[in-house]
């Protein structure tokens, strides 16, 4: 109710103060799911409105969310029946934020980063659907000398209704032409379980030094991080570090990364992976814990025609007995015909103290085409994957195709995908098809429609990449912007 009166007061406050001076934008998000599995909730509902206010110096904004229940991406968080806490109506991301010149401050739900994200993020991240954003204080000063400070909480994600604490500052300054010196300091305290009814807090500190450089020929990034946790005599440290350097000379492109890091993962922040593919070092090992690698990259365009593209990495940790290499190579070609796309994609993962092995490789063609004067965009992949576990040996294969077209204002994606043991079980091996239509049924509503089945994964369509649990049946999205 409290935060109702002020939505109230400050709509009417803002209303009388001048309206032809007033802005409002904003956008709502309808969801609709129908999942055809017998062991899973079949039908899902989700609504976000969200909308912003700003007149002068002065923005507010806020957004309703109506889960019930939303469809979750993760295999994990779906139900075979609806629960108390799977429905919530409520009020939500609610800021409000006043600027004049230089000086600028912000309350509520924060998105922000210092630097590169490798001491602190605060962010929604979209892809699995988790929220690390600060309910804070920002403080900013964005003249030669830029200045940050942040103070505020987030929901702890060991123990319900209760808050985590973060604060910290950020400084940058130009040195000289090309030449960005910056530093952060950040505080966290984490809310952590002693028994059944007894909690205390888990103290890091985090500071760091960072420069980046930036000239016709060269861009470069370095940033060094320290890290030191305790609680009571208990002290654990921790370090980041991490280079970048970027050369360009005419046509050709030479680059070259390095990360080290020990003992540095924590919830808000988001540290480069330093390969192609994003990936981990481990699929059971989050990142920052213990690992080391490098990167090089370069690529070419040839006759404006042809752009080659080269990328590999390896890392390991500490003892050696976890190692990785991601490898990536591509030519995209440009013509008046059209686009098209040749690639190689590589990862292979090794733990030696649990004896396991994997590789995934995959080439990818992609290309306009055009049949009897009708455009299409095609995409197809063939991922193999191989495995061993102590003596036991595994391999399957993921093929998957796509065709997108456009009719007037409707576009249309078309996909397939399956999932083979070997060569001799094509025919009998389960397929997966789906198309996806969008539409937009005014200059302000855009209709999304999907239908079919996806077996799991990364999936990207309509240009735009979600990680999805395995799925089939119906989603209907409205989005509505005004």
């Amino acid at each position: 109710m409290r935060w109702k009166a002020i939505v109230i007061l400050v709509f009417v406050a803002v209303s009388l103060m001048g309206q032809n001076t007033l802005q409002i934008n904003g956008i709502n998000e309808a969801e609709f799911v129908y999942r055809t599995a017998a062991d899973s909730l079949n039908t899902y509902f989700s609504n976000e409105f969200g909308f912003n206010l700003a007149y002068r110096e002065f923005n507010f904004g806020m957004k309703f969310i109506a889960d019930l229940p939303k469809y979750s991406n993760e295999q994990t968080e779906l139900m075979d029946e609806i629960s108390p806490g799977s429905l919530s109506v409520e009020w939500e991301e609610i800021y409000a934020g006043f600027a004049r010149d230089e000086f600028s401050v912000h309350v509520g739900t924060t998105e922000e980063t210092f630097g590169n994200g490798i001491v602190f993020r605060s962010y929604k991240d979209m892809e699995f659907d988790e929220d690390h954003r600060l309910q804070s204080v920002l403080m900013r000063y964005d003249g030669k000398l830029k200045l940050k400070g942040i103070y505020g909480a987030i929901n702890s994600d060991t123990v319900v209704n209760r808050y985590d604490l973060a604060f910290g500052a950020d400084a940058e300054y130009p040195l000289f032409t090309g030449l960005r010196m910056g530093a952060s300091a950040m505080a966290f305290r984490n809310l952590i379980p002693i028994n059944t009814y007894l909690y205390t807090y888990l103290y890091r500190d985090v500071a760091a030094g960072r420069m980046q450089y930036s000239n016709a020929f060269l861009e470069g990034f370095a940033e060094y991080a320290y890290s030191k946790q305790y609680k009571a005599n208990d002290i654990s440290l921790g370090h980041a570090a991490f280079i970048s350097a970027d050369y360009f000379w005419d046509v050709l492109l030479l680059g070259a990364a390095y990360k080290n890091y020990r003992g540095f993962d924590y919830r808000l922040n988001d540290i480069p992976l330093g390969n192609y593919h994003g990936e981990t070092l481990s699929d059971a090992l989050a990142s920052g814990q213990d690992e080391e690698g490098w990167q090089l990259r370069a690529a070419y365009t040839l006759l404006d025609n042809y752009y080659l593209n080269m990328d590999y990495a390896e890392a390991w940790d500490s003892s050696g007995d976890k190692r990785m290499n991601d490898l990536y190579l591509g030519v995209d070609m440009t013509f008046a015909s059209g686009g098209y796309q040749l690639a190689w994609s590589q990862i292979e993962k090794v733990d030696d103290g649990i004896k396991a092995w994997q590789k995934e490789y995959y080439p990818t063609v992609s290309g306009d085409i055009s049949i009897f004067s009708f455009p299409l965009h095609l995409k197809a992949e063939f991922k193999t994957v191989e495995k061993r576990r102590f003596e036991k040996e595994s391999s399957h294969y993921e093929p998957q195709m796509q065709a997108d077209f456009v009719l007037d204002k409707l576009s249309v994606s078309l996909g397939l995908q399956s999932w083979w043991a070997d060569f001799d079980s094509i025919m009998d091996s389960k397929y997966n098809p789906n198309i996806e239509i969008k539409y937009p049924l005014f200059s302000h509503s855009d209709l999304l429609v999907f239908a079919g089945k996806e077996q799991g994964g990364k999936v990207c369509r309509n240009g735009v990449c979600k990680f999805v649990a395995p799925f089939e049946g119906i989603k209907v999205e409205l989005s509505s912007r005004f």
